[in-house]
């Protein structure tokens, strides 16, 4: 799918063109179990008039253990049923080659148990036990034996093998941690096969969100009344894009401007923000003459290979999205222009 440009000349809030909003947990919500003050404030807000739900990669937690921590982070109105887990999406899948009642041999945590349980299937810990799948989700706890012991099934028994998702990295508290992603490459590296994935920017995550909220995946026109808010280019902002739906990057995770600029394809999100509180304003229409770009009061121009910067303008994230455009629209790769480091500044901080 190409780069969704924003609607412009719209005057109402951004919020206003959508129904539902999907919203990513780690580096959007909380950054390990902090959270993200503008958000819980913005999301409290949206939730007032919108389907405000959550679509998290991370397996550890059950999806009422999610909803017990947003509702002790500020957000005491979600239940179980606005939270979409990978190990959901997991299951799902698994339902479609192996028959509860069965055996699964599970690498993770309570994420991937309860869901196991609830559709019938028996969770197990060793090769021996003679399961039927694998089912690979993070968890803190993960040691070398449950990769070994999941290694040795998905060689020796030749079953199916479902990892949660594959995100490379998870934001906590510290820092930024290793998460499910290198697990699942250490199985991989053992057996030269690669996992089928349930989480995000795969597809079925997203199609049992929609499903859930009453959006018809292959209708157009409901799709388009949908909105995925992450704070990743390849997890959330590339499962938007596969699945046909817009998308909002928020700068309080992961990926900034440097990432953004540098994006192609379906990792290009429709729109770019500080934080959740811009739902409730306008988005500033991007202009275009010739080869300069305006966002806001930022202005841009292409000149040979040089991006050059004309006005900064009074918010960097404008002087970001007019620049993304630019190299977006051009058909060439990032490394095809001389970029301003001025660009590459990340100034946003997470306000926990």
């Amino acid at each position: 799918m190409l780069w969704k440009k924003p609607k412009e000349n719209n005057p109402e809030p951004l919020i206003a063109t959508f129904d539902v909003l999907l919203v990513d947990l780690d580096g959007v919500v909380y950054a390990g179990e902090r959270p993200i003050s503008s958000a819980i404030e913005a999301l409290t807000r949206a939730k007032e008039s919108k389907t405000t739900a959550f679509v998290t990669n991370n397996a550890s937690r059950t999806d009422v253990q999610v909803a017990e921590l947003l509702q002790r982070l500020g957000l005491p109105w979600v239940n179980e049923n606005l939270v979409v887990t990978s190990p959901q999406a997991a299951v799902r899948m698994l339902k479609k080659l192996v028959e509860a009642p069965a055996n699964i041999l599970v690498v993770g945590g309570d994420g991937v148990v309860d869901e196991l349980q609830k559709a019938g299937y028996t969770p197990v810990r060793d090769a021996d036990e003679n399961p039927e799948a694998v089912i690979q989700g993070f968890h803190r706890e993960v040691g070398w034996k449950d990769l070994a012991e999941a290694a040795y099934a998905i060689q020796n028994l030749g079953i199916p093998w479902i990892a949660t998702n594959q995100d490379w990295t998870i934001p906590q508290e510290r820092g930024i941690a290793p998460g499910n992603g290198t697990l699942v490459s250490a199985v991989h590296t053992a057996v030269g096969i690669l996992a089928e994935v349930a989480g995000k920017p795969e597809i079925p995550i997203f199609h049992q969100a929609l499903e859930r909220f009453g959006i018809t995946p292959e209708n157009e026109d409901s799709k388009s009344r949908v909105l995925v808010v992450g704070d990743r280019l390849d997890t959330d902002i590339r499962g938007a894009g596969n699945t046909g739906l817009e998308s909002l990057l928020v700068l309080t995770g992961i990926d900034g401007p440097k990432q953004i600029l540098a994006a192609t394809g379906n990792d290009r999100p429709t729109y770019i923000v500080d934080s959740l509180q811009e739902l409730f304003e306008p988005y500033p229409q991007l202009q275009v003459s010739g080869n300069t770009y305006i966002s806001g009061d930022a202005r841009v121009r292409l000149v040979g290979d040089d991006i050059v910067i004309d006005n900064p303008g009074s918010k960097h994230t404008d002087l970001v999205r007019a620049a993304s455009a630019l190299i977006w629209e051009s058909g060439r790769q990032i490394y095809g222009f001389n970029i301003p480091e001025l660009l590459y500044s990340r100034q946003p901080k997470i306000d926990l």
